[in-house]
C-alpha cells in the first residue's frame, strides 16, 4: 500500500488514520528557530465530515486509503437526503447534507459528481474544482465603479460569490468550489 510522508501533505490530499479517511482542508509548514521542521494541518473525516488539527513530524507516514469513485448524477434534494444516481446502473443513494458538505452551494440537477466509497459505503461527494455557473441575480453596474471592485452575485446553484462589476445577470461563471470564488467569465462556444 502506497504511503504518505509529511512532504507529500497538501491541500486536497487523502490518507489514512485508525482505519478512518481523511482529506487534507488546509496545511501549514513550520520551521522553527529550533529543532526540526513540521506541518500543522487540518484534515477532515471523509466518513464523519468531522475537522481535526494535527501535527506531523518527518518521520510519521500514512496510508493511502482504499477508496472507490463512482460517477454518479445528482438528482435532487428530498429535504433530509440529496439523492443520487449511478450513470450506469441507474440505482439510487441518498446523502445527508453533512456527508455531502458545503459543496452542495455549488450543485444543480442534473450535474455529475464522484461519490466515494470506503469500504462499499458511500461517505462522501466530490464535484470538479471548477464549474460553470449562471449568474441569476447580481446589483447592476453604476456609472463611476472602479475597475478593482467587487460585488455579490447569486449563482443558480444557490451560491453567493463576489464577482467584479463588468458581470451581469445571465452571464455564465467560472468557479472555484474549493476556495468559493469566481474565477473568470466562461468561454461561449
Amino acid at each position: 500500500m502506497a504511503t504518505i510522508s509529511m512532504g507529500d501533505l497538501k491541500k486536497g490530499v487523502r490518507l489514512e488514520i485508525d482505519a478512518n479517511p481523511f482529506k487534507v482542508i488546509d496545511f501549514q509548514h513550520v520551521k522553527p528557530g529550533k529543532g526540526a521542521a513540521f506541518v500543522r494541518v487540518k484534515i477532515k473525516n471523509l466518513a464523519t465530515g468531522k475537522v481535526i488539527d494535527k501535527t506531523v513530524h518527518a518521520g510519521d507516514k500514512f496510508d493511502k486509503p482504499e477508496l472507490e469513485e463512482k460517477t454518479m448524477q445528482y438528482l435532487y434534494d428530498d429535504g433530509e437526503m440529496l439523492q443520487f444516481m449511478d450513470n450506469e446502473t441507474y440505482d439510487q443513494i441518498g446523502l445527508s447534507h453533512d456527508q455531502v458538505g458545503d459543496i452542495f452551494d455549488f450543485m444543480i440537477d442534473g450535474m455529475d459528481a464522484e461519490i466515494l466509497f470506503h469500504n462499499g459505503r458511500a461517505i462522501t461527494v466530490e464535484i470538479p474544482q471548477t464549474v460553470v455557473l449562471k449568474v441569476v441575480e447580481t446589483p447592476p453596474n453604476f456609472k463611476g465603479d472602479s475597475q478593482g471592485g467587487k460585488k455579490p452575485a447569486t449563482l443558480e446553484s444557490g451560491a453567493v460569490v463576489q464577482v467584479p462589476f463588468h458581470i451581469l445577470e445571465g452571464e455564465m461563471i467560472k468557479v472555484d468550489t474549493i476556495e468559493k470564488k469566481y474565477l473568470e467569465k466562461a468561454k461561449t462556444k
